[in-house]
């Protein structure tokens, strides 16, 4: 096992300063502790503003509170704003003064505030404001809501309401829902423009996406990093993914530009490339557009290269095209020579500084997750970092990636919890492969421990040295639990080659390093007991949870699966953005090639199941839709397996409210206590 030195190092440094009324972190204290929101620094880069979000658990929702924290004084600690202090989603214009959203008559509205005086509202919409964005020129901005496509303004004055008989949906194409939502025919996440006048948006909006119809920022996740406006204020490019007949098979965005005023229609930049195109960002000195590209249609989670296109000629060129990670967020240094971001590399998102010039790729930081890098004007940066350990800080990185941290908003409540120990490990896994994975098991205990062994989702994706406030491993030792860990083929990470792995193979080599992985942890740590191991996973990680019944149904003393197929044949039509679930299965729809959806299904070997099961689904969940954990309930209890179903009527794919947090790891642990403490046999019957 490779040993994390310096997350050892912090374990031990808290294991000798615990108090030894120190106890183990709960799901009520991950939900308690404070949230440090993406921060944004000011033009002069002394100061930098963020929320930091609380939870009111009688409310059962978050609360944000606007912070400044002042960069050129050493210790300095976030001050609220007090004048401003419900805002949210704030930045500085370029004359430092503060815009932010706040709710005003119930909705959400855009507030300027000058650092020396008091906020003042800037709009008086009809309906939210869903998000914003201030041109470094500060005479222009563009605000993006929710708006009918006949809507010639942000309040969509003088347009008629539809007649209605009655309460049906009425659809003639695909989308129909998306994530979580129903979709509303003919409404549109839409973009506008406005003149800066006075500190205030003049007129009442220009729509910028001309006669394009699609989702800009795209849905269901897509924010301010996907639009970006030229240094002089008049240009906006933009990212959106052209709608019709294809959209819920396409992943095509592209990058569009247009004039800020809306004088001219929107031009499209990345028509060439079929696959994804995002994240444009201009160079300070205008004349570069930094973004991403991906080469195959379809496909979510290929390789992210950092192309470079010259505004003037419209040359571009593929700046990390050898580097064979995924770029994930891009930041321009400010003298304009290269540019920061930060991709997966092996458990770990570090900050990546790559020459323009050259594509030369040099690592900055070691060990955590990385995000929300804002370059400084002596070429280093600021940015939040979180780990297994602990949710986001703020930190400064100096030019070389030296690392000194700036916030400390969880201190008090972590100083309260025991330490835990963070071990790395590989091993040679499917087709002779490395492949990585890690343990986490409380520092204070040295009996055996039982195995909380955690599948991730995606599939490509990765359970990094990373903080969850869903999936949280440092919450899954409370119990007293090893929890472990192995990044199966087409995690991110490693290469594409690894990530692609997965495809066409989704019970194939993952289930294999998922078997030889906890076989390697379990004979390289003493402490793990191999004989009382459950089991858990949500989305893909519980289809492995299903697969795992059948076909590896000897091992586990009980599965916690959340949100994950049972049947591919009803997934393939059931999902609403149907590139995913076709890409995954050979880039066919389910009709022309069965036998690849087929030969995965974990609903032809029902047969074999037999380790007890909590099933964990939501109404909301338009990704994986609740009938597929109903039908793995239906099947667990047909077959006299002991199973027990957990239905969130208010959740997606994602379980986000803090109450229902805390009761989604009351029942996990309940149904691994039961089963890992009493000791069943794997049939399912108790033992005297």
């Amino acid at each position: 096992m490779t040993r994390t030195a310096l997350l050892l190092a912090a374990a031990t440094a808290a294991l000798s300063a615990t108090p030894l009324a120190a106890r183990p972190m709960t799901a009520t204290d991950m939900q308690m502790m404070h949230r440090l929101g993406a921060p944004e620094v000011s033009p002069d880069g002394k100061s930098a503003v963020f929320t930091i979000s609380n939870t009111d658990l009688d409310k059962n929702k978050r609360v944000n509170t606007l912070y400044l924290l002042d960069l050129t004084k050493s210790g300095a600690v976030p001050e609220p704003v007090a004048a401003a202090a419900k805002g949210h989603d704030a930045v500085f214009g370029p004359d430092g003064a503060l815009w932010f959203l706040m709710a005003a008559d119930g909705q959400d509205q855009l507030f300027r505030m000058p650092m020396d005086g008091a906020p003042v509202q800037v709009s008086a919409f009809k309906g939210d404001i869903v998000g914003f964005k201030i041109a470094p020129s500060g005479d222009h901005a563009v605000v993006w809501a929710d708006r009918d496509l006949r809507c010639t303004d942000l309040d969509c004055a003088g347009l008629p309401e539809a007649p209605k008989t009655g309460s049906a949906r009425i659809y003639d194409q695909l989308f129909v829902r998306h994530w979580d939502t129903w979709a509303t025919p003919g409404v549109r996440s839409r973009l506008f423009g406005f003149a800066i006048s006075g500190g205030k948006l003049a007129g009442a909006g220009v729509p910028l996406t001309g006669s394009l119809v699609g989702d800009t920022p795209s849905k269901p996740f897509g924010g301010g990093e996907e639009l970006n406006f030229s240094p002089d204020g008049k240009t906006l490019y933009f990212t959106l993914r052209e709608a019709g007949r294809t959209e819920e098979l396409s992943t095509n965005l592209d990058i569009f530009a247009t004039p800020s005023d809306g004088s001219a229609s929107p031009v499209n930049l990345t028509d060439a490339n079929d696959g994804m195109d995002n994240l444009p960002t201009v160079s300070p000195d205008g004349r570069t557009l930094a973004y991403f590209a991906m080469a195959r249609p379809t496909y979510e989670a290929d390789r992210q290269v950092l192309m470079l296109r010259d505004l003037a000629s419209g040359q571009t060129r593929a700046l990390t095209q050898a580097w064979d990670r995924s770029v994930d967020s891009i930041e321009w240094a400010k003298g304009g020579k290269s540019l920061l971001v930060t991709a997966g590399d092996t458990l770990e998102e570090p900050v990546f500084r790559i020459d323009a010039a050259t594509g030369k790729v040099t690592r900055l930081t070691r060990d955590g997750h990385y995000g929300n890098v804002h370059a400084l004007r002596d070429g280093g940066a600021i940015a939040t970092m979180n780990s297994i350990m602990a949710p986001d800080d703020l930190y400064r990185l100096d030019k070389r990636g030296k690392v000194t941290q700036l916030t400390s908003v969880n201190r008090d409540l972590l100083a309260q919890m025991d330490p835990v120990i963070f071990d790395k490990f590989s091993f040679a896994g499917a087709n002779n492969d490395t492949v990585w994975g890690w343990t986490l098991r409380p520092a204070r205990v040295t009996t055996k421990l039982p195995i909380a062994f955690l599948v991730h989702g995606g599939p490509q994706g990765s359970f990094s040295n990373s903080w969850s406030f869903r999936w949280n491993p440092r919450v899954f030792t409370s119990p007293g639990y090893a929890a472990v860990s192995v990044d199966f083929h087409g995690s991110t990470g490693y290469g594409q080659a690894f990530t692609d792995a997965i495809h066409q193979n989704w019970g194939g080599w993952p289930l294999e390093d998922l078997q030889k992985g906890l076989a390697y942890a379990v004979a390289h740590d003493p402490q793990l007991d191999g004989d009382r191991a459950c089991a858990a996973g949500g989305s893909y990680g519980g289809y492995m949870m299903n697969w795992i019944e059948g076909r590896w149904p000897d091992r586990f003393k009980c599965i916690v699966q959340h949100d994950g197929v049972f049947d591919a044949r009803a997934m393939a039509y059931e999902t609403e953005e149907l590139w995913f679930d076709e890409w995954e299965h050979g880039a066919h729809p389910y009709y022309e090639a069965p036998a690849e959806f087929e030969k995965w299904n974990p609903v032809n070997y029902v047969t074999a199941w037999k380790t007890p099961q909590l099933v964990i689904t939501s109404e909301n969940d338009f990704r994986i839709p609740y009938t597929q954990g109903i039908a793995a309930f239906t099947a667990l209890q047909r077959r006299n397996i002991p199973s027990r179903l957990l239905v969130f009527p208010d959740e997606n794919h994602w379980v986000l409210k803090p109450k229902n947090s805390i009761q989604w790891y009351d029942e996990v642990f309940g149904w691994m206590k039961r089963w890992l403490d009493e000791g069943p046999s794997t049939n399912g019957e108790r033992r005297d």
